[in-house]
């Protein structure tokens, strides 16, 4: 993307990661090998080497990993690009990995980390690089969504230098605010929104209480209580995104506005779009006082009936009730119950008639989400074996943001630069089905 040619060799451990970019980059040299053992400096063959991007596995650094122990083979691996670094002697090395790398420090026995010494082993592998040569090193941490992806992924990354060159870090172009270049992308804008999913009630197999709690606390935080909720279809649904873990207090909905970019995008399909129905609320033929039964409700026109006792079952007072009981337990708290299913949008008031959810999709939402081009595949490998949706949203979840690998490398080598990138002529679709060419 930012040279205009495709890198000569690939290595990973993985054969779904390289498969995956095999399709993507035929004229590759491709090695599923450990980075460990692989012998770079055969396969180099005394060339000169301009350049190598290096992302060892983050995993044990990450915060996600949150109070597990850590694997002490994948915490070391940043080691392994300096011993490449002093065999095959690279102009620049661009690395990217979480931000907490910087924390990288020693473990105690049973694997979890030493407080005290946090930070040593990132110390030691920053010296160790300097003295392989790279006497200009800087890191930074970089926001993806400042240089134009929906998705907002904030990484480390350092570039060594042992040619002389100076460092260049690109500026960004975008902002959350705007104040700098462009406002931040939004995600809706690349959502498929002729796919809304499907009901959340009456399925053969119900959603679970988790699920629905997420939904109703989301629909309570992004649509009751935003004054600007995300209006689908010429006001006739609004939409959020709800995210399958990550609560940490009751009542707390993990989600997101489809006006921001994608919260950061990991190796499992986390993010749920939900999409409520809603109709013009008028005082006669919907609806009904809150001290009277149900009665009335339950006879209305779609789910609403339905409805109202999802949102009194799961954040009104968490215990629900029978349809055919009045609403006695509500009646005192009008931010409860009925009220909530009654929404104001632009001085209309509208009532809730039903709420679809689906997954995002890998193949495009995702994928452009991270920000790859529409043409690069992601469905099946060069043989037209098709990819399990499983293995496409763990490998968008595992990759560096294109875009940032394009303006950290076109700012730091464009001496290498040859031409521009060229797309791959088969574009597909989910079904690895030919859209146009």
């Amino acid at each position: 993307m930012a040279l205009g040619r495709q890198v000569d060799i690939a290595i990973n451990h993985d054969p779904e990661a390289i498969r995956m970019h095999e399709v993507n980059h035929p004229n590759t040299l491709h090695l599923t090998e450990d980075i460990f053992k692989v012998d770079l400096e055969k396969h180099v063959a005394g060339r000169h080497v301009s350049l190598m991007w290096a992302s060892p596995d983050c995993t044990s650094h990450s915060k996600a990993k949150g109070g597990k122990p850590r694997a002490k083979g994948l915490r070391i691996l940043p080691m392994a690009v300096c011993e490449h670094a002093k065999k095959i002697h690279p102009d620049v090395i661009i690395m990217e990995n979480v931000e907490e790398i910087r924390q990288w420090g020693p473990l105690n026995k049973k694997g979890y980390p030493i407080r005290k010494k946090k930070g040593k082993e990132y110390k030691r592998f920053i010296k160790k690089m300097y003295l392989a040569g790279y006497t200009k090193i800087q890191t930074k941490v970089l926001n993806s969504a400042e240089y134009g992806v929906p998705t907002a992924r904030k990484r480390w990354h350092a570039i060594f230098r042992r040619d002389g060159l100076d460092i260049v870090w690109p500026e960004p172009t975008h902002s959350r605010d705007g104040k700098i270049g462009q406002k931040w992308l939004e995600c809706g804008n690349y959502i498929d929104w002729s796919d809304l999913g499907k009901s959340i009630f009456d399925r053969k197999k119900p959603l679970a209480d988790a699920t629905m709690k997420r939904i109703a606390n989301g629909y309570r935080k992004y649509v009751v209580e935003n004054p600007n909720p995300y209006i689908v279809r010429n006001n006739e649904a609004v939409a959020f995104l709800i995210q399958y873990h990550g609560e940490t207090k009751v009542g707390e909905s993990r989600g997101q506005f489809l006006t921001e970019p994608i919260k950061t995008i990991d190796t499992s399909n986390r993010y749920g779009l939900v999409t409520a129905f809603i109709t013009k609320f008028y005082k006669t033929g919907i609806g009904q006082g809150c001290d009277e039964p149900l009665h009335t409700i339950t006879t209305s026109p779609g789910h609403f009936g339905l409805i109202s006792a999802f949102l009194i079952k799961y954040y009104g007072t968490g215990c629900g009730q029978s349809l055919k009981e009045p609403l006695a337990t509500i009646t005192t708290k009008d931010r409860f119950g009925l009220v909530n299913v009654i929404t104001e949008i632009d001085g209309e008031k509208y009532i809730l008639k039903d709420i679809f959810l689906r997954m995002l999709k890998a193949e495009p939402e995702l994928k452009l989400m991270q920000g790859f081009p529409v043409d690069y595949i992601i469905t099946r490998d060069k043989n037209f074996k098709p990819y399990p949706i499983k293995e496409q949203v763990a490998r968008i979840g595992n990759s560096v943001v294109p875009v940032m690998a394009k303006a950290l490398v076109e700012v730091n080598c464009p001496y290498l630069k040859i031409g521009e990138r060229i797309p791959n002529m088969r574009i597909e679709n989910s079904q690895g089905q030919l859209r146009f060419a």
